[in-house]
């Protein structure tokens, strides 16, 4: 029937092979479809097909399930397990924590004249491997960008320019091309210098790099020290005092991309950098360039060792020079071949050495205070004595001689000192030399200060008490020598010795150190007393009045002081030398008002100071105090009376 499916017969839907004009409306059954092979509806070979595929769909659908398990594990793995891992390794790779560098902080004079202070400077600093990628990728893009080789040339053309001698030994230009990832191209370069490089080339660094000067080049070295080429703090007051010059640095943190840039906004946990502190000194630039200078010359003209010398404020014990020849120059750095034979050392409070008849001032205030004797009591005095079992004699041959007691010290006699001191007794004496501050440090505030020896009362053997008041058998420092004339010309009073005026930190703050203890050694009565009797030492007089060192005497001006000549120990036998000495003198100028403690060594020299006759210190004394005294226009000393040494 047209149009209508009967039941239980299939629609079929195969071509009529009929034309569509041949077949008009009516519908019969299609021939079957050509087929390859032998495929029969329902049978065998068809069940085989389908199994085929299925199992082929199968492998496919379970290979698919395996891949998406391991994409799952992984994403798994990544997301989950490894996130916290991963983004701190990303973090690290791109987060860079650098450090801000404190400024450290001034040394200055009594005056606030800088002798150490910091400048800034810049390095010029390069990433070669990532900058030349950058060059190269920049002109692949445009052929109006710079090759490699253009811009390297170019750079390191004008940073020889412009830095010259600062540039490092390997020239710039190897430095730009070599392997490294970073480079210092030049150091301590100038601010402006440096920025007019990296505007031309801004694919140059900068970092901060300051630079230590030393304006007054060696002077005041052996106090100031010095700072290695590293930047640490290698000698002095720059060593002793870097936690208040360096002061703290800070740092920042911030992320940095591909090429080395500073990510936008990225800047976090800001420590700014806190500057050190200024420290102000008690030194005089103008005393301590003059003191050096005639310390130098002394030792040239004399054949010493070495010499040194150190002047005090006698009311305050500020230390207002101090200096030995041979000094560094900081400015040149310790490695330059000018500081190959310098002396790095502060011998004043480093090297202690036997005083000699410069110590003879403690027995003249331990006498005058416990009244055993008076400035004009006549001692006869004979050419030798034996104490405790040792023998010691004059320097000059004498029989018995009426020396006054403000003699045996003007004439420096070991004799007549040694009979005073007996009068005195061994522990009178061991305390008056811990009342000096003998034996100890004074505290000053510098590095290597040495105690020097004192041999306490309990170990005295047979002849101590024979060399003590005469000078030997002991040791100080330039330092502590000064302070026995510091003590006798502050009325009595001992205040030990300051270097370090003030500190101000970087906000401002001013700290002042603490004012050192007072120690009454003798009364003031005592000190005037001694101090009268020491004129006699550079009092002048053709005849028997005459003391041992009038070379020191400033015209117009009282002084009073004392020689000293010391044996050294010939290490030979362990015995004293007869022909190398330590060679002293200490003084106060002037002696009616007293201003300034002057102290001096020598060591080992061959004749005076300013070279003439033999080894003596007060040339120099008189050099140093002639020109404190005219430089402060200090008044001139009334006229004193002639002090009688021996009587008649």
């Amino acid at each position: 029937m047209t149009g209508h499916r009967g039941r239980g017969r299939p629609y079929d839907r195969r071509p009529d092979p009929r034309s569509r004009a041949d077949r008009g409306h009516v519908r019969g059954p299609r021939p079957a479809a050509p087929t390859r092979g032998r495929v029969r509806r329902g049978g065998k070979d068809t069940d085989a097909l389908r199994g085929g595929f299925t199992r082929r769909a199968t492998l496919l659908n379970v290979g698919m399930l395996m891949l998406l398990g391991v994409v799952i594990a992984q994403l798994v793995l990544v997301q989950v397990i490894r996130s916290p891992q991963l983004r701190a390794e990303s973090a690290g790779q791109r987060t860079v924590v650098t450090e801000e560098l404190a400024v450290r902080g001034d040394i200055l004079d009594v005056d606030g004249q800088p002798m150490a202070y910091t400048r800034s400077a810049r390095s010029l600093t390069f990433q070669p491997k990532v900058v030349r990628a950058q060059l190269e990728a920049a002109h692949a893009q445009s052929d109006s960008e710079p090759t490699v080789e253009e811009y390297l040339e170019g750079a390191a053309e004008m940073i020889d320019d412009l830095v010259g001698e600062q540039a490092p030994r390997k020239k710039t230009l190897e430095l730009m091309e070599g392997d490294g990832d970073f480079v210092y191209l030049a150091r301590r370069v100038d601010p402006a210098v440096a920025a007019q490089i990296t505007e031309e080339y801004p694919l140059i660094g900068t970092d901060p790099d300051d630079v230590r000067e030393y304006p007054g080049g060696a002077l005041a070295a052996n106090i100031i020290g010095s700072l290695r080429a590293d930047g640490d703090p290698a000698l002095g007051l720059e060593q002793s005092m870097d936690s208040l010059l360096g002061g703290t640095s800070g740092t920042r943190t911030y992320d940095r991309g591909s090429a080395g840039e500073v990510i936008p906004g990225s800047k976090r946990d800001v420590q700014p950098a806190v500057d050190g502190s200024d420290v102000r000194l008690t030194i005089d630039s103008d005393i301590q360039y003059f003191l050096q200078q005639s310390v130098q010359q002394a030792k040239d003209v004399s054949g010493a060792d070495n010499v040194s010398g150190v002047v005090l404020d006698v009311e305050t014990g500020h230390v207002l020079g101090m200096a030995n020849d041979g000094t560094f120059d900081p400015a040149r750095g310790l490695g330059d071949k000018a500081n190959q034979n310098a002396s790095l050392s502060n011998i004043a409070v480093s090297s202690p050495f036997e005083p000699g008849s410069v110590n003879k001032i403690i027995t003249a205030a331990a006498v005058i205070e416990d009244g055993v004797t008076d400035p004009d009591e006549v001692l006869q005095v004979p050419g030798a004595i034996t104490v405790d079992g040792a023998t010691v004699s004059d320097a000059w041959e004498h029989g018995v001689a009426p020396y006054t007691t403000t003699g045996i010290f003007g004439k420096s006699s070991n004799v007549g000192t040694l009979m005073l001191a007996d009068r005195v007794g061994p522990e009178r004496y061991a305390e008056m030399l811990e009342l000096f501050g003998l034996g100890h440090r004074t505290g000053v505030e510098l590095p290597g200060e040495s105690g020097g020896l004192v041999p306490p009362l309990d170990q005295w053997s047979g002849g101590t008490f024979a060399n003590l008041p005469i000078g030997q058998g002991l040791s100080i420092t330039l330092l502590q020598m000064a302070g026995l004339f510091q003590t006798i010309g502050n009325d009595g009073e001992r205040i030990p010795p300051r270097i370090v005026a003030e500190i101000v930190d970087a906000d401002g703050e001013v700290t002042r150190p603490e004012a050192a203890e007072p120690v009454r050694v003798v009364s003031a009565e005592t000190a005037a007393t001694v101090r009268e009797m020491f004129r006699a030492v550079v009092q002048s007089d053709p005849g028997d009045q005459q003391g041992t060192g009038p070379a020191a005497a400033v015209d117009g001006y009282q002084i009073s002081g004392k020689t000293g000549t010391a044996q050294q120990v010939d290490p030979a036998c362990g015995c004293y030398s007869n022909s190398d000495y330590w060679i002293t003198f200490a003084g106060l100028a002037p002696a009616d008002d007293p201003r300034y403690v002057i102290a001096l060594m020598m060591d080992r020299p061959e004749r005076a100071s300013d070279g003439s006759g033999a080894p003596n210190a007060a040339p120099l004394f008189h050099e140093i105090a002639a020109w404190l005294l005219q430089r402060d226009q200090v008044p001139l000393s009334p006229p004193a009376p002639h002090l009688l040494l021996q009587a008649g």
